[in-house]
């Protein structure tokens, strides 16, 4: 059994360490689409001011909507005051809006949480990845993933609800079971360390049409030990 548990961290550390390295490509990735939209920041106000000067007011006005589209493409849609939960929230909602999932996230998380930053960055991208791999099995109508985050007195509080194509799954051994191989269950054994290393609190609902998992995470105690 010890063998085998040091074989299992092993393989969670892994998976955990590759997880990461996707997640942070794709914060990356979505802040330099926000570079760039600054650095041609001043193009476009010569662009502007030159149709302006010509007496052109239909092509700013056209102008204008184009920017005004490019710029939602790149605009933070959640804002919740905690850096990295934006980072993570909103790159994983700018991938499901991009595979035809609808999305409603109402988040606030304080600036100063006692979860590890990386271990936060796995919670949410695990339940993102998980909810939008659910998701893709159904018709582009039926697609949504509902988050929220705030506190709850001294714990964090956090609530992922997916439809779902399955009909109500049943736990074996106290989880349900996945059946979408290794990199699935390393992803949920991982959120379940994590809760279990910070004294939190954890529970999956499975219901026809939906899934849900609910997350308390005290912020009061003093930092766990790795």
């Amino acid at each position: 059994m010890g063998l085998f548990s040091k074989w299992l961290d092993r393989r969670i550390a892994a998976y955990q360490n590759d997880l990461i390295k996707v997640h942070y490509a794709e914060v990356e990735n979505m802040y330099r689409q926000m570079r760039g939209w600054r650095h041609d920041y001043r193009n476009h106000i010569q662009t502007m001011k030159s149709y302006a000067a010509e007496g052109d007011l239909n092509a700013v006005h056209r102008y204008l909507d184009e920017l005004d589209t490019d710029l939602k493409t790149v605009d933070a849609a959640v804002k919740t005051g905690n850096k990295m939960a934006d980072a993570i929230l909103n790159s994983k909602i700018s991938l499901a809006r991009a595979k035809s999932i609808r999305v409603v996230a109402d988040a606030s998380v304080p600036v100063a949480l006692r979860v590890a930053e990386l271990d936060l960055c796995a919670i949410i991208g695990n339940l993102f990845d998980n909810a939008i791999e659910a998701c893709l099995k159904l018709p582009e109508e039926e697609r949504l993933i509902r988050v929220y985050m705030d506190m709850k007195n001294t714990q964090l509080y956090m609530s992922f609800t997916n439809t779902s194509a399955a009909k109500k799954q049943k736990k074996e051994n106290g989880r349900f079971r996945t059946t979408k191989g290794v990199g699935h269950g390393l992803g949920l054994l991982r959120i379940d360390s994590i809760v279990e290393r910070y004294g939190g609190y954890l529970s999956r609902n499975s219901e026809d049409g939906a899934f849900t998992t609910e997350i308390l995470l005290p912020q009061a105690a003093v930092h766990p030990q790795e």
